[in-house]
């Protein structure tokens, strides 16, 4: 297990704290993170994207002008596709772009994502922001006082009205809670801030179960 330092929201060293290696000591799983990711991106779209054929677009009930003597080709319907304002072929219609990624594919992405930024020296740990009221400008001067640049991504251990409303007029930060934590959410960030009670609990499934394995090996 490696240490890192728990620094304050003004960036003094509070303590230290260590990275479970199961969970940031992984062998990174470039493969499996790339998979997780699309599906992930696919689950996002929507798929609602609808054109209308002949049959769906209004109007058109009647013949233009008659079948013969005119010297104009026949026409059964100003709504058909190639009239100005008929119906569309081979159009976009409802889908669904979902992809089945099973759980413990989602697993080895997440803990590949997080062993990856680890090895980088992107992490860092805050016991607290301790914010009395939303503002942009503390938000500012923590992430500089960590010396957090660039993308981050915040992981609190629950949801903080304070916190939230203190980093979300800034583009480049993202704010969830560790049980949102995803891989696509990790490497799209620079940085990752992690607050001590939302590491902890990063940390806990991973030595739950460790200790189950272990307890299963003895008996």
């Amino acid at each position: 297990m490696s240490e890192i330092d728990v620094r304050s929201a003004t960036g003094d060293v509070v303590g230290k704290t260590t990275l479970d290696d199961a969970v940031f000591g992984a062998q990174v799983n470039v493969p499996v993170m790339h998979q997780v990711v699309r599906a992930q991106l696919a689950a996002a779209r929507a798929g609602t994207r609808a054109t209308k054929k002949r049959g769906e677009v209004r109007g058109g009930g009647k013949k233009p002008w008659r079948q013969k003597g005119t010297g104009r080709a026949r026409q059964g319907s100003t709504r058909a596709p190639h009239w100005r304002g008929g119906g569309a072929v081979f159009g976009p219609q409802p889908k669904d772009y979902s992809m089945k990624v099973n759980r413990k594919m989602r697993a080895v992405a997440l803990r590949s994502a997080l062993s990856d930024r680890a090895r980088e020296g992107r992490i860092a740990v805050i016991d607290q922001f301790g914010y009395a009221d939303p503002k942009t400008k503390d938000a500012l001067r923590t992430l500089e006082a960590l010396g957090v640049s660039g993308k981050s991504l915040i992981v609190l251990e629950g949801v903080d009205m304070v916190v939230g409303k203190s980093f979300r007029n800034l583009e480049t930060v993202h704010v969830i809670t560790v049980d949102q934590l995803n891989t696509y959410d990790i490497l799209n960030a620079d940085w990752i801030v992690f607050t001590q009670a939302a590491l902890d609990r990063v940390g806990k499934p991973a030595a739950e179960k460790a200790t189950a394995d272990a307890g299963g090996e003895s008996a």
